[in-house]
């Protein structure tokens, strides 16, 4: 890692410190803001991408931690948890949600701890990645570490 990084950067390293967690955060020189960038630079699968997103379930927000080689169904979501409507969020909603950017949102190191649901299929691979507070940074994991340290639940998603 650089000496110095962003704050949020900092805020998701003390979290994953904290959870016990010891895969070392990856700073790139170029924004990684989808899973298939991120894919190339680590020279992995797309679906070895765990996406954060943020969706609004009824004004709460929702986190879905899902493969980078799927595409969340809301009404499959909204269904799992009981909600009349999850809709994608605004910039300004993950913000305030996350304290993070869209496209650098981590699973953890926000304000408070948010819902989580985590994508089964990420179990397919020995070693997935997450961003980790902003566009720049990822960190490796596993599914069974993503459930862990976010009090996920495993839930279909596509």
């Amino acid at each position: 890692m650089s000496e110095k990084l962003h704050p949020n950067v900092e805020k998701v390293a003390a979290a994953l410190r904290e959870h016990g967690v010891t895969g070392e955060i990856v700073v790139f020189s170029e924004a990684t803001p989808t899973a298939a960038t991120a894919a190339a630079q680590l020279g992995c699968e797309v679906g070895a991408i765990a996406n954060s997103l943020i969706f609004d379930a009824d004004g709460s927000p929702l986190l879905v931690l899902t493969s980078g080689a799927h595409r969340v169904n809301t009404e499959l979501i909204a269904r799992t948890i009981g909600a009349a409507k999850v809709k994608r969020a605004t910039p300004e909603f993950v913000r305030a949600a996350t304290g993070q950017v869209i496209g650098g949102v981590a699973p953890l190191g926000h304000p408070s701890p948010i819902r989580t649901l985590v994508d089964p299929w990420l179990g397919r691979h020995e070693v997935v990645w997450a961003a980790a507070g902003h566009p720049h940074t990822i960190f490796p994991t596993t599914y069974e570490e993503l459930i862990r340290i976010t009090g996920g639940t495993p839930a279909e998603v596509e």
